[in-house]
């Protein structure tokens, strides 16, 4: 039995990881696409579930992004985040992916983050 309601959302959300990873697995050629959102910053990682392997990421602590953008954690930052790994990706010859949310509904940060890696280009 857990005591603390903040352990029992951690091991409720690692089984909801746990559950969705099942489902869907990146290659090499399609690559799983996942996005964890902290308070103040949003990374993006794209990952060849058959070696384990990180082939590209961003995020918006990076320096270069932090001098373009202000703000590190509105919908305006996850769409130039969304570009800058859209162009990362193309630039590896990956045309299509594999979006892995997480935890997090589709809306706000999340969809104008998945909607400007389709405007790069990307499909899924």
């Amino acid at each position: 039995m857990l005591k603390d309601k903040s352990d029992l959302k951690k091991k409720i959300k690692a089984r909801v990881r746990k559950r969705i990873r099942s489902k869907m697995r990146g290659t090499a050629g399609r690559p799983r696409v996942f996005l964890f959102k902290s308070n103040r910053y949003v990374y993006v990682q794209a990952i060849n579930d058959e070696t384990g392997t990180v082939l590209a990421s961003a995020c918006t602590l990076e320096k270069g992004f932090k001098e373009k953008n202000k703000n590190t954690k509105n919908k305006d930052a996850c769409q130039a985040l969304g570009q800058i790994m859209a162009e990362r990706l193309k630039e590896k010859k990956i045309e299509k992916i594999i979006f892995d949310r997480g935890l997090y509904p589709y809306h706000g940060r999340v969809k104008s983050l998945a909607e400007a890696l389709r405007k790069g280009g990307l499909v899924f």
